[in-house]
């Protein structure tokens, strides 16, 4: 009597693709910033989640975290302070037990003004949190990551703005099209330090009461894309998980485009 094959064992779970990093993300206590840091945590990454005023929505972030088994702190910084920017890698790198490998640079703001009207003033608000704390995160990141086994990745949240500019959005545009060239910079830079610097550049993409406030724009967008539909926070995560794992090793300098294919779409 022919024995029965023994039965092979089920297949062990694939590694989480984040699995003992440390990442800050910032301006995470909403809408795309949410998105990302739930991702790096699903991905076994412990994750610092920024604010600066959201701080209720931060908790609920990090506790949501939490609840799912992972690790997570809230940390409080206004990033268009080149000290406070140091404070928060250096407060993140401390609780991560003196490692930070990854930092996800996506705080910012967009409000909606018209150059004829606009003032100075109105101007370096987007351009000092959009881009001038993006330059200090990164250098204070950088400084940090560069001293520790491995090195780290650094990832900013651009816009396809970056090249197709809105009216109303001019400050928004130029601040995320100059993100793109400081990470390209910045990886061309930091890479002797073992330190990666990329960037993604996301389409619309949804939340709560978009479809309502601004309908007609919605239906436009959806016509447009290829894939048929609004981006999700969770794509955007996505996009930043594959930067920050080792499936990107060799991926430095890059913007990668999350828009559903919109910018894919001739324009004449």
């Amino acid at each position: 009597m022919t024995p029965s094959p023994t039965p092979s064992p089920p297949p062990s779970p694939s590694p989480r693709l984040l699995a003992g990093q440390v990442a800050l993300v910032t301006g995470a206590g909403g809408g795309i910033g949410r998105g990302i840091a739930l991702r790096f945590a699903e991905e076994g990454a412990a994750v610092a989640v920024h604010c600066r005023t959201a701080v209720e929505a931060a908790r609920d972030v990090a506790e949501r975290i939490r609840d799912r088994g992972g690790r997570a702190t809230v940390l409080r910084a206004d990033l268009t302070d080149e000290d406070a920017c140091r404070r928060l890698t250096e407060e993140a790198a401390d609780w991560g037990g003196g490692r930070l490998t990854a930092l996800v640079n996506n705080a910012g703001v967009q409000p909606l003004r018209e150059l004829p009207g606009m003032t100075a003033a109105e101007w370096r608000e987007v351009v000092d949190t959009n881009l001038t704390g993006v330059f200090a995160c990164t250098q204070a990141a950088a400084r940090i990551m560069r001293d520790q086994d491995g090195g780290g990745t650094v990832t900013h949240i651009a816009s396809i703005e970056a090249g197709a500019p809105a009216p109303a959005h001019a400050h928004y545009s130029a601040s995320k099209a100059a993100v793109v060239m400081h990470a390209r910079s910045a990886a061309l830079e930091y890479g002797p330090w073992g330190i990666r610097v990329n960037s993604v550049s996301p389409g619309l993409i949804d939340r709560e009461g978009l479809a309502e406030a601004w309908p007609e724009g919605v239906r436009r967008w959806r016509r447009a894309a290829p894939a048929g539909r609004l981006g999700r926070p969770e794509d955007v995560g996505d996009a930043c998980v594959f930067l920050a794992s080792r499936l990107a090793s060799w991926v430095t300098g890059h913007d990668l485009v999350v828009d559903g294919g919109v910018t894919a779409r001739p324009s004449w």
